[in-house]
């Protein structure tokens, strides 16, 4: 397998946010962005001694990136490098601070030969920036531009940014900044494209542009729509942009297809790989996705556009879980997943030759082949009771967004309620059969503890696999058979105990008060919102996109109590996919 361009041009990033992690004790933490508030000393100023640590940590995660074949580095965020001479006096002194620190890290990647991506939401704010630009495009841009020609000019070894426009900073994010988002229709951004790409020509650096979006507005489908992907980027020429896409036309869930987009004609263009698993586990248990890396490797092996590959090695979701990848012995099975996906991707190698590689470098024990049929166990696993595969192979479209495939795990949370029971049994013909293939997929887990033991890898981990797993397949008998109270009580008693043994482990959500509901009115309810298509239907653009963002208030004060906790307090909020 080869890539069809020259290896100059080839990038391989991996996230670089880990050494910042590092003591952040938080009941729930967000690994989507670097928590700023935890580097400060509470006094204006920032935490010496906890840089001096991240600079340790970082100089590790560089020798190891570069070690295992990545040639650049993405690290957050742009707000905190931009020293605006109408900042007051206070914020503009944290922010030299901050720039001495991050100067001292480029370094330390320089060292390595490793570039460096800064990423950024368009747009952050905060009163004063408000203040002296405003919330219009034209101020907004003329801010952009000035700041990244100071950043280009100031730091000379990065390389590049990388912009997000279709997210914006989770409810939790707190800090000098904070991100919201502005980019409604393609046209804006397009417009963004053409008048900031001008200074990264000029300075030569890279403008890394990402499709990725919660559904929000017009632009919300960009992911996905032929058409918005053409509005947006059509006649974009240059050597010095970028598109970023995530593999799939959703976030990182298994069951999707390779993104059509990565074959349309347009920008050169890098696929975003998830080597810690949001969904599924965050690398507490492994949960190996180098069989499919490999699929999507050999599919766009000629694609003569893409140009490399985006990595995350511990970006991504909502959760307690604090393992950290390449930093400490706990993050091993995201490191096996960070590797063999650099290493089929980058090489072109099969999965089975680079795991022969990662064992003769990193495993204590066993033999290629143990690894090799632990991991293929772990897929299987994963595949067949962590998701439901009859209903994550369905295609189903909700507004602008191509809808997860795994509906009863979201993060660290199981969701265990008499509403999800009535909406799977909408969608899955066969409960029998479901709970039969959880039960079966459950049976590996103890042979995978087993070559474990043999391979020197952490066994532990499959005991609390084993116990979450156990919860998984015991709901489908919820789910699926007839209502049955004894049921509820052996459900309700398996997942105290999972409570007392795992304080810290997945949140489990129980609520099995009846929805007095009739499931053909749900039924009803579900065809007239969910498709199973991407074009839009009718109803989609007469009531779906636009009334029901207009009624969308109104219906959350009836079903406000239905929505898990989480929901609410996490990422951007439910009410961003009604925009």
């Amino acid at each position: 397998m080869a890539w069809a361009v020259s290896g100059d041009a080839r990038l391989y990033i991996l996230d670089a946010i880990g050494p910042f992690f590092r003591g952040y004790e938080r009941p729930h933490i967000n690994w989507s962005k670097i928590p700023f508030d935890h580097l400060e000393d509470g006094q204006g100023g920032l935490d010496a001694a906890r840089f001096a640590g991240i600079r340790e940590d970082f100089d590790l995660l560089c020798r190891r990136a570069s070690e295992t074949g990545f040639n650049a580095l993405s690290i957050d965020d742009v707000a905190h490098l931009i020293d605006a001479p109408f900042y007051p006096a206070p914020l503009r002194e944290k922010i030299r601070a901050y720039r001495r620190e991050y100067a001292r890290l480029f370094e330390l990647a320089a060292q390595r030969e490793l570039a460096v991506y800064v990423t950024s939401d368009i747009m952050f704010f905060n009163n004063h920036i408000e203040a002296h630009i405003g919330r219009g495009h034209a101020g907004i841009v003329r801010f952009l531009k000035a700041a990244l020609a100071g950043i280009f000019d100031d730091f000379p070894h990065v390389k590049g940014i990388i912009f997000r426009m279709g997210e914006s900073d989770g409810l939790d994010v707190d800090g000098e900044f904070k991100s919201r988002l502005i980019i409604k229709h393609p046209r804006t951004a397009r417009r963004y494209i053409n008048a900031l790409l001008p200074v990264f020509e000029e300075k030569g650096r890279m403008l890394i542009f990402r499709t990725w979006s919660v559904g929000a507005y017009p632009i919300g489908d960009l992911m996905w729509n032929r058409r918005t992907f053409r509005k947006t980027f059509q006649d974009i020429a240059s050597d010095n942009f970028v598109l970023s896409l995530k593999f799939g036309e959703s976030d990182f869930f298994r069951y999707l297809p390779l993104n059509k987009h990565f074959f349309r004609s347009g920008p050169r263009k890098i696929i975003e790989l998830q080597a810690r698993r949001e969904y599924e586990g965050f690398g507490e248990y492994p949960s190996f996705v180098g069989w499919d890396y490999e699929v999507y490797a050999k599919q766009l092996a000629d694609c003569p556009d893409v140009i490399g590959a985006w990595i995350w090695c511990q970006t991504g979701g909502w959760t307690r879980f604090n393992r950290l990848t390449f930093l400490e012995e706990r993050g091993i099975w995201n490191e096996i997943n960070t590797v063999v996906a650099l290493k089929v991707f980058k090489e072109g190698i099969s999965v089975e030759e680079a795991l022969e590689q990662f064992m003769n470098e990193r495993v204590p024990s066993g033999t290629a082949r143990q690894l090799v049929k632990l991991l293929r166990q772990s897929e299987e696993v994963i595949r067949q009771l962590l998701y439901m595969p009859e209903f994550s192979r369905r295609k189903i479209y909700f507004r602008r967004l191509r809808m997860p495939t795994l509906l009863w795990v979201y993060w660290d949370n199981i969701l265990i309620t008499h509403s999800l029971r009535k909406i799977l049994r909408c969608f899955i013909s066969d409960g029998e059969a479901c709970i039969r293939e959880g039960y079966q997929a459950l049976d590996k887990i103890q042979r995978m503890k087993r070559r474990a033991r043999k391979l020197g890898l952490p066994e532990d981990d499959f005991d609390f696999q084993y116990a979450t797993f156990e919860i998984l397949a015991k709901s489908r008998e919820y789910f699926f058979r007839p209502y049955d109270e004894g049921l509820i009580r052996e459900l309700s008693a398996m997942v105290a105990s999972y409570r007392v043994h795992y304080p810290t482990g997945y949140t489990v959500v129980l609520d099995f008060k009846p929805v007095r509901v009739a499931r053909r009115l749900i039924r009803a309810v579900l065809r007239f919102c969910l498709r199973d298509q991407r074009g839009y239907r009718l109803i989609d653009r007469l009531f779906i996109l636009k009334l029901l963002s207009v009624l969308y208030p109104l219906l959350n004060r009836f079903g406000a109590k239905r929505v898990p906790a989480f929901a609410a307090r996490q990422a951007m909020g439910v009410e961003s996919l009604f925009r």
